[in-house]
């Protein structure tokens, strides 16, 4: 049994709406001085190289004076999270608990006519559970199998989470052939790999050869790492690239960092002739263009790689990043010894989240972005994976809950709750979006500190500019306050 933890947040002079904002934000945790861990690990870690350093010895503290007396506290503390089973095992399991969650309210009576709006289509299930518990709070065909959109990648990131660790990075090397003649570019998987770390890479391959003498080589590529068909089932699109073992950045042809772009045809060629001319430049002649080919057995002369999985994690969520996505889905696959394809990693993500004991009857993952609309998964699963990253007893899984867009400031919420303002700053969830679909879950503090994870998938829904603000409704109306 993990030891309970308790979170106290008080406030001096700060308005209520500030004071429940502080609350939404520490409740997902892990936080030091309001930024996020994985975010000062990425400002520590290295460009290029995985070799984590230490951190400089802190200053010492500079004088202040005495604090003012502070104002009674605004909220009460978070409750305890104590260990979980999830929403759907135990005695509770599918038996919506009526009572007020904190609310005075009854928090059926609040969420069955906001679920009767006719943006959410016909097609609606919802799960509610209180994270310190595990007891499901209110559910609507909780444990039917829905289209998930990108909400997936909740389970995605889970899996990966669970199967590497939140330390794991993802390497790219070079390796020189026997006779010094050939070059291999080995791509591991990570499609973050940018220009800067590219250069580095090339700077240090070209060192290395310098070494041994050799100034002039024959460049390969190796994408072998992945099998399977590259291209997504949705075909060519702006929203992800061909997925392969090699590229950089995710294969835009634009400068942006996330979003729809322009992609390359041929992301690992287009890394590798990129790769061709910065060892030209750093002094090695490479002669002819870069060829697939396979990895010599030898020892890597130089690698470059990603920042820590939690980092990675963080991202594809605030983001929505389905290149990365699919990336941390062919990781788990490699973890659990499957074939690195869109059939492997879904299995490998399926047995990830059964291992956790998590309810994966019905669910399938055709991939791991949610872009496939043969995906499957239950408002059961995201709040009980979202419970999980919540227990104190898996810190492992924290970055789940830290890589959730903030309702109305970061990420794919950004321009979200206009017309739900009460879940501005409170409210943090994952989207999805596709035609006809559109989904939310995520986590929400309550006015008397209990941590709630939600879910809300919506199908056969008329519009987004509908579906979107029912759904941020749903979200704000959990956090206790007035809705429109």
């Amino acid at each position: 049994m993990p030891e309970p933890r308790t979170w106290q947040l008080t406030a001096g002079s700060a308005a209520l709406g500030l004071a429940l904002a502080v609350a939404a934000v520490t409740a997902a945790g892990p936080w030091d001085s309001g930024q996020r861990t994985a975010e000062r690990a990425r400002a520590a870690a290295p460009a290029a190289g995985g070799t984590r350093h230490a951190p400089p010895p802190a200053p010492a503290a500079p004088h202040r004076p005495a604090p003012a007396p502070s104002a009674p506290g605004v909220l009460t503390a978070l409750r305890p999270a104590g260990p979980s089973t999830g929403p759907s095992t135990g005695p509770a399991a599918g038996k919506p608990d009526r009572r007020p969650a904190g609310r005075p309210a009854d928090l059926a009576a609040v969420l069955v006519p906001l679920l009767a709006d006719p943006g959410l289509g016909p097609l609606r299930t919802a799960s509610v559970v209180d994270t310190a518990t595990g007891k499901q709070l209110y559910g609507e065909g909780a444990t039917t199998p829905m289209t998930p959109a990108s909400t997936v990648k909740i389970a995605t990131t889970a899996a990966a989470l669970s199967a590497l660790g939140p330390d794991h990075r993802i390497a790219t090397t070079t390796t020189a052939a026997p006779d010094g003649k050939t070059l291999t570019l080995t791509g591991g998987g990570d499609p973050t790999l940018d220009d800067n770390r590219l250069g580095a890479l090339a700077a240090d391959t070209a060192r290395a050869l310098k070494a041994r003498g050799h100034t002039s080589v024959r460049l390969a590529y190796d994408t072998g790492l992945y099998t399977g068909p590259g291209v997504h089932p949705i075909g060519p699109n702006e929203n992800i690239a061909p997925v392969t073992a090699l590229m950089t950045r995710a294969g835009r042809l634009d400068t942006g960092h996330s979003g729809p772009a322009p992609r390359s045809a041929d992301p690992a060629r287009d890394t590798a002739t990129a790769f061709a001319a910065l060892l030209t430049r750093a002094g090695v002649t490479v002669t002819g263009a870069p060829a697939p080919g396979r990895t010599p057995k030898a020892a890597p002369l130089a690698r470059t790689h990603s920042a820590p999985l939690a980092d990675l994690v963080e991202r594809t969520l605030t983001h929505s990043d389905n290149d990365l996505a699919e990336a941390l889905a062919r990781q788990t696959a490699l973890a659990r010894r499957l074939p690195a394809s869109f059939d492997g990693a879904g299995k490998a993500v399926r047995a990830e989240l059964a291992a956790l004991g998590l309810p994966v009857a019905g669910t399938r993952f055709a991939d791991g972005s949610g872009l496939d609309r043969n995906d499957r998964v239950s408002a059961a699963l995201l709040t009980g994976l979202l419970t999980r990253a919540a227990d104190p007893a898996r810190p492992a899984l924290r970055p789940l809950l830290t890589g959730l867009p903030v309702g109305g400031f970061t990420g794919t919420l950004a321009d979200r709750f206009d017309t739900a303002p009460a879940g501005a700053g409170l409210v943090r969830a994952k989207t999805g979006t596709l035609t006809g679909v559109n989904t939310l879950a995520g986590t929400v503090v309550t006015p008397d500190g209990r941590l709630l994870a939600f879910a809300f998938l919506a199908g056969r829904t008329p519009s987004p500019h509908q579906a979107q603000p029912a759904l941020d409704r749903l979200s704000a109306a959990l956090a206790g306050q007035d809705h429109p």
